[in-house]
């Protein structure tokens, strides 16, 4: 078997010359800190990705993106379709997670100032790629055609059309039309499927180039340290990626199998909304803030000025490279640390009433 392999790995060598790659890999470095269970944040939404790439073609083969069909071949993957039931679920529980791995690789490089010069490209492309993950959670909501999924995305397009001046006009784009029908999920379907991956892949590869170009960051604190650890790349870190992976893996495995993703009812807009409609669990936070903002503050509609302050402090989430001018020289910035220690409880305490109530 090994004899095998030597064969064909010098045979793939002789002709896109690996030795070189492998040498390239070998001599990069991975710093080994109190901090390094974090690193295999990034890897791990990256295979979540992956999985959603793979899980997504194979639902293609048979998903109908019609307001007539679109339910119907959903239950028809679920069915009749051999395993067909579990990369539905496999698909939906990754896309769950696969958010989850991006918030908590967001909050470790927030954390461990990874974002510091020379890295704010690789921040800012991150960021966008949280956003469209968003995007992908949103759209792919509406594709199976259900009744949970009908009226979220009706509520959840009437919140991006009180914005003042551009609201409207996205609204409309938005639902390909002034009210959810099947055209919005059309416009849906083709956003998902085409746009988002396509615009991701590029964004990605920006961001995974960067990262390998700048190395992986150091805490601040480990500057201090009079003895430095690192480990290669190849083969130390990527083998403790890939267990991660595999692990990943294994709790996907059993959330699809024990826990598969229900259809519910088919979606008619001439039915009453359901009780107690709430959006997925990462935009509950903003959702039970709007809630409890009031009607009307200082003659500003209530729902309007919360959504302006979520995208103001998006914006300055997005550009704390800039700001944090401490970071940038090495140093500690308690305000921002406390900051983010506000976002970390402010989100999942919100969460969790809002799962609860």
């Amino acid at each position: 078997m090994k004899t095998l392999l030597r064969k064909m790995y010098k045979w793939i060598d002789s002709r896109v010359e690996l030795d070189d790659l492998v040498k390239f890999m070998g001599k990069k470095y991975v710093p080994i800190n109190r901090h390094s269970i974090w690193y295999y944040f990034g890897g791990v939404s990256l295979f979540l990705f992956i999985i959603q790439v793979i899980t997504g073609i194979l639902l293609l083969m048979y998903y109908k993106g019609s307001e007539d069909l679109a339910f119907e071949s959903i239950q028809f993957i679920m069915s009749k379709v051999q395993f067909g039931w579990l990369i539905r679920s496999i698909h939906s529980w990754a896309a769950n997670l696969f958010i989850l791995a991006i918030f908590v690789h967001m909050f470790s490089v927030f954390f461990t100032k990874a974002y510091r010069s020379p890295r704010e490209i690789t921040w800012l492309t991150g960021m966008v790629m949280l956003l469209l993950a968003f995007g992908f959670g949103f759209s792919g909501y509406l594709l199976p055609w259900n009744e949970l999924a009908f009226f979220a995305t009706r509520v959840g397009t009437d919140i991006v059309g009180i914005l003042p001046v551009i609201g409207e006009p996205i609204l409309v784009f938005l639902r390909a039309g002034e009210d959810v029908t099947g055209g919005t999920l059309s416009r849906f379907f083709g956003i998902h499927v085409a746009v988002l991956p396509g615009i991701f892949t590029v964004l990605l590869t920006i961001h995974l180039l960067l990262v390998q170009r700048q190395g992986m960051s150091e805490p601040i604190d480990a500057h201090h340290d009079t003895e430095r650890k690192t480990m290669p790349f190849f083969p130390n870190f990527l083998l403790r990626d890939l267990l991660f992976w595999l692990i990943v893996l294994n709790i996907l495995a059993i959330l699809a199998v024990f826990f598969p993703w229900e259809l519910g009812k088919k979606a008619d807009a001439f039915a009453s909304a359901p009780a107690g409609i709430k959006p997925e669990w990462y935009f509950l936070f903003m959702y039970q803030t709007l809630r409890y903002l009031p009607a009307h503050i200082l003659f500003v509609d209530g729902e309007l000025l919360g959504v302006l302050l979520f995208g103001a402090a998006g914006v300055l989430w997005a550009l704390v490279p800039f700001w944090d001018k401490k970071s940038s020289r090495g140093e500690q910035n308690r305000f921002v640390n406390y900051l983010g220690l506000f976002a970390v409880i402010f989100i999942i305490v919100l969460t969790i009433i809002g799962w609860l109530i």
